[in-house]
């Protein structure tokens, strides 16, 4: 029998898939209120975990066109929506199944690909998105600044070559004045 209440339940899970970039399936038995509160807290605020219902949860992610669920819900069941850097997430669940072990990761999906468990712990071993743009940054920053010192160098340099010739020019000049002078005493001497 379908009620109203199954109904928007199933449609908000539909919901939660359609707007995720990464879903993790993971059975919580034996976390306490406070740990579930811990773990959700670690996830941080792209990611949101709900604790689903088997049957309902089998209904919307057909429906939303997921089949990396299949055959996995069973037991206490809880799903992360990752939104968001997924690499974090996975990390944060990854950590936090390692000092609770009761917290088990089933399965997940990440860019429409089913994953198993190990799936998810290689995902968690990555750099996070933030990790990986700056070192993309750092790559492509690199020649511009490679440039930039040559040219600099250059610059210096050309100054110096400039500098000097007129820094010689300078003197002579100087002892072809002294030089007029010397002319003009010695002129007005003989007069």
């Amino acid at each position: 029998m379908t009620t109203p209440i199954k109904v928007s339940a199933v449609e908000e899970i539909v919901t939660d898939f359609k707007d995720s970039d990464a879903a993790v399936l993971t059975e919580y038995r034996g976390l306490t209120v406070a740990q579930l509160k811990q773990l959700r807290r670690s996830l941080g605020q792209d990611t949101k975990y709900s604790v689903v219902k088997n049957t309902l949860t089998n209904i919307a992610a057909k429906e939303a066109g997921i089949n990396a669920f299949d055959d996995q819900l069973a037991g206490p069941t809880a799903i992360a929506f990752i939104k968001g850097d997924a690499v974090a997430a996975a990390k944060s669940l990854t950590d936090f199944a390692k000092n609770n072990p009761q917290l088990i990761i089933k399965t997940g999906y990440f860019e429409g690909k089913a994953m198993d468990a190990s799936g998810v712990a290689a995902l968690a071993a990555l750099e996070s998105r933030e990790h990986q743009l700056a070192m993309v940054a750092g790559i492509l920053k690199a020649p511009a600044a490679a440039m930039a010192r040559t040219v600099e160098a250059l610059r210096v340099k050309r100054e110096e070559a400039e500098g000097a010739p007129a820094a010689a020019e300078a003197p002579a000049e100087e002892a072809s004045a002294a030089e007029s002078a010397d002319a003009e005493n010695t002129a007005t001497d003989e007069s």
